[in-house]
């Protein structure tokens, strides 16, 4: 675990794979991520995404529900109390490093720039079902918790 000593709000990174399965009540882990969603906001939480991981979600909702419900969720994140951070280009150069030094793993562009981020922002916990967030030692949020 990258653990760091931290007074105040906890910080969270919200990943795709956490957006689509609140947006689609379809998804089989839609229940599981309204319920990390309420206990979130029942406690001091400051929530971050980044740039990359809206441009997948929207690609990601537009691919699989349509352009009325990726455009809808876009217009959302922008509204939310998320801080959509964006991707720097030393972020990005710190990904390409980490994918190439895990080649035994699957890690996108999207999910090693989103670890460059949650480094440099000292953001420990995740809100994923994306196994490589844990893979690369970060916290997830678990639902049964």
């Amino acid at each position: 675990m990258r653990g760091h000593l931290r007074l105040g709000p906890q910080r969270v990174l919200i990943d795709t794979s956490a957006y689509f399965a609140l947006v689609v009540p379809q998804d089989a882990r839609h229940l599981a991520a309204a319920t990390l969603l309420e206990r979130l906001e029942q406690q001091p939480t400051h929530l971050f995404t980044t740039n990359f991981i809206v441009a997948e979600t929207h690609a990601l909702l537009l691919a699989r529900r349509g352009r009325v419900v990726a455009s809808r969720v876009l217009h959302q994140l922008d509204q939310s109390s998320a801080t959509i951070v964006r991707v720097s280009l030393r972020d990005e150069r710190q990904a390409r490093q980490i994918i190439e030094r895990y080649d035994d793993k699957d890690f996108s562009l999207t999910d090693a720039t989103s670890f460059a981020v949650m480094e440099r922002l000292r953001i420990d916990v995740a809100f994923t079902f994306d196994r490589n967030f844990a893979q690369y030692g970060f916290q997830v949020l678990d639902s049964a918790g």
